[in-house]
């Protein structure tokens, strides 16, 4: 296992794969990076790999909940120069998408391309998370559990006798409460929206067509605000498609590596 410690927390890691290329994947609310496993193990040979857990998820250190977007792109810039890694293509899911694009705003030369999936400039309303931070402070998960496996996961994935949808159900439950709502702060005071107009690498924005969480409106019109981004919906996904529809989310991203970011990278 592999720590950084910075920014007066402490990171969990793994750096896998070789390549000119990095590709960082940084997850969503309330997981860790085991969500991308099924992708990158078919991505290790041709790239290099990041994953880590954001402060408050996973193995990384609690730190000092609430947090801001300024201090998870901090932390991923500290990774990045930690080890030294060049020529990177951010994937993130969800509020990992917004750590990719608050990333880039402060880290432009640092970056060859953005995959964006399941995320949006701006998610919800501040009323609506401060609803759901205050809700969790009084009674923990179990009311809402349901509520947001069916924003992560389609009808027929949530299934009993699916061990995979039962193991994201208890890493939820394992989450540690005060990682989660500092970071529903942290995406109830973020607004992306002239920051994703100023985008000015090869960018990709993927949903789950039946993401409840950040539904394919949302995300179209992130895209929509990008210059040249591409827009690509999968099917039979919820919030999570890594995990839903992995084969799916593996294409995409393999297809816009090779004909937008590589073929840019040449003729530039």
């Amino acid at each position: 296992m592999n720590f950084l410690k910075t920014n007066e927390t402490v990171l969990h890691y793994e750096l896998r794969g070789t390549g000119d290329t990095t590709l960082v994947f940084s997850n969503s609310l309330g997981t860790d990076y085991r969500i991308w496993d099924d992708v990158v193990r078919n991505l290790e040979q041709d790239f290099t790999i990041l994953l880590y857990d954001k402060r408050g998820h996973g193995l990384s250190a609690l730190a000092s909940p609430p947090y801001s977007l300024d201090q998870h792109v901090a932390d991923l810039a500290a990774l990045v120069e930690h080890l030294d890694l060049k020529k990177l293509v951010i994937c993130g899911l969800s509020f990992g998408g917004m750590i990719a694009q608050g990333f880039y705003a402060a880290h432009p030369d640092r970056v060859k391309g953005l995959i964006l999936c399941d995320t949006g400039h701006k998610i919800g309303t501040a009323e609506a998370w401060q609803t759901r931070i205050e809700a969790l402070q009084q009674n923990g998960y179990a009311p809402m559990l349901d509520d947001i496996m069916a924003r992560w996961f389609t009808e027929s994935f949530r299934r009993d006798d699916n061990p995979v949808y039962q193991g994201c159900r208890t890493m939820l439950e394992r989450q540690d409460l005060n990682g989660y709502t500092g970071t529903c702060a942290a995406i109830r005071d973020t607004d992306l929206t002239e920051e994703a107009r100023k985008i000015a690498v090869p960018t990709l924005c993927v949903v789950g067509d039946e993401d409840l969480a950040t539904p394919p409106a949302l995300v179209e019109e992130m895209a929509g605000l990008i210059p040249g981004a591409d827009y690509r919906v999968i099917t039979n996904a919820g919030h999570i498609p890594c995990v839903e529809q992995p084969q799916a989310t593996l294409t995409l991203i393999r297809e816009f590596i090779t004909k937008r970011v590589m073929q840019e990278t040449v003729n530039g």
